[in-house]
């Protein structure tokens, strides 16, 4: 079955590669992942209307820079939360606890897991409890003000979490199969 089948070993050769390089390139690259997911995240702000459409895309560099480096990617992750501080505050809650943590969790489950049922599921897993933390503790309506939060949305918000999360990983495996040649 698609889901059950083991994702390639590509990225774990590629973390090794990568953490052979000088540590100054990876603070490079770090760094620019984390300013490309600021300017997307910031584009619903700057940009109203196609902004809406260019903020998920801040889950990419995120989600690429944990693929080569757990820590780089997690110190890309809070460079980008400081970065949309300066740059857009009004995205400061929604990134840490959707956007961000769906491409930090998946980027980080590629190092722990082979299957791409798990590494799908963490991923959806991170952005349903990113989610129910801002309508549940800060009360942020993040759906809409105007959607019910019940047990069966939220069941379907899993679901809905689950095919993006799923979207995610294939788009994850496509950009790096074509990036891995450039950085690496």
């Amino acid at each position: 079955m698609y889901f059950f089948k083991p994702i390639s070993d590509e990225v774990r050769l590629s973390q090794i590669i990568f953490n052979k390089h000088k540590k100054t390139m990876k603070l490079i690259l770090g760094s620019i992942f984390a300013c490309i997911a600021a300017i997307l995240q910031a584009a619903a702000g700057f940009l109203p209307g196609i902004g809406y459409f260019l903020s998920p895309l801040a889950t990419a560099p995120i989600l690429l820079c944990s693929m080569f480096s757990i820590p780089f990617g997690v110190m890309s992750y809070f460079l980008t939360i400081m970065l949309l501080f300066i740059l857009q505050p009004t995205e400061l809650i929604v990134f840490p606890f959707t956007t961000g943590l769906l491409g930090l969790g998946i980027g980080a489950s590629f190092y722990f897991f082979r299957k791409r049922l798990s590494i799908i599921a963490t991923g959806a897993i991170l952005l349903m409890l990113g989610i129910m933390s801002l309508i549940f503790i800060f009360h942020f309506p993040v759906l809409g003000p105007a959607v019910p939060v019940s047990f069966s949305f939220l069941t379907i918000c899993f679901l809905l979490a689950f095919i993006y999360s799923w979207l995610w990983v294939e788009i994850a495996l496509i950009i790096f199969k074509r990036l891995k040649m450039i950085i690496i």
